[in-house]
């Protein structure tokens, strides 16, 4: 991965090479941690965070709904970024945050309350998270064998790390297979999230999304319905079925890594033309516009560093 300068650690910044933990830390055996994924685009005024408040204050959340407790503000952990920024010197068009807390070395056994809570902010600069011909002729979506944990045995709700173990099998499973990302389905059947994304579809000219019944609630998902509104598009939260997605006109996931990437193709169906959508190809435009800095109506989801 692209490496930078430095690594934010518990209040200090510290070379990135030196930013380690202990083999026998609690999170490394037992899953509990919380992280987000946060980004910031260099506008013509200089580098900008995309809604960072938004996403720290879900960092926040996500560890008091797994019981960690982060010992830092969200003003404090919102400056951190800002000032991690400015002394990696950064020069590409986009640099990506992960914010995260995890259990630190000290205490073993699955009851986790003595655990120091140990809360780190990295950022380096990373390319488009499914390629960029994917962002703009689309990828390839499987459906995963396995489903999306249920809300009686999981906390979909937090971005919590222990999560990802489920979205790690299914787009392994996906790649495997000959796909670009996997789809996960929920207990019942219903479309869920893809493995690190929230899925989209439009049919007849509305644009239709799964509710976050046992998913993350998505911060990038609630932009693009915001600005698709204000596009004058008829969005609605919805169950989807399996067989609906492959009748779609037209198919597209987010997330702030994602960011807008087209879907062309599920389970071998072709999704409208087999390449991004016009609608898809709007809000993609737009959305873009938004993060770069310019479109004026909303910069108010902008930090400048």
């Amino acid at each position: 991965m692209n490496e930078a300068k430095y690594i934010w650690m518990n209040g200090k910044l510290v070379p990135w090479k030196e930013a380690t933990t202990h083999v026998l830390s609690h999170t490394l055996h037992y899953g509990n941690g919380v992280i987000e994924g946060t980004k910031a685009y260099k506008t013509a005024d200089g580098y900008a965070i995309f809604r960072l408040n938004d996403h720290t204050k879900r960092l926040k959340e996500s560890a008091k709904m797994t019981l960690i407790d982060i010992p830092y503000s969200i003003e404090e952990l919102n400056n951190a970024q800002i000032e991690l920024l400015r002394q990696n010197e950064f020069e590409g068009d986009n640099v990506y945050l992960r914010p995260f807390a995890f259990l630190g070395y000290g205490v073993m056994g699955v009851y986790h309350k003595d655990a120091p809570v140990e809360t780190v902010l990295a950022a380096w600069e990373w390319g488009a998270y499914l390629g960029e011909e994917g962002l703009e002729n689309g990828i390839k979506l499987k459906i995963a064998s396995m489903t999306r944990a249920a809300n009686t045995s999981n906390m979909g709700k937090a971005k919590a790390t222990a999560n990802y173990l489920n979205s790690q099998m299914a787009k392994f499973e996906a790649i495997d297979c000959g796909y670009d990302e996997a789809l996960l389905l929920d207990d019942q059947g219903y479309v869920a999230e893809a493995s690190g994304a929230c899925f989209f579809m439009i049919k007849d000219g509305t644009i239709i999304s799964p509710p976050n019944d046992n998913s993350l609630e998505s911060i990038t998902q609630k932009m693009v319905i915001e600005l698709a509104q204000d596009l004058g598009y008829t969005v609605i939260r919805r169950k989807i079925t399996r067989e609906e997605l492959y009748v779609a006109d037209e198919a597209f996931l987010t997330g702030t890594a994602a960011e807008i990437t087209p879907v062309r193709n599920i389970d071998a169906r072709i999704i409208g033309e087999g390449f991004r959508g016009k609608i898809t190809e709007e809000i993609q435009s737009t959305y873009f516009d938004i993060v770069f800095g310019r479109n004026e109506k909303y910069k108010h989801y902008l930090t400048y560093i």
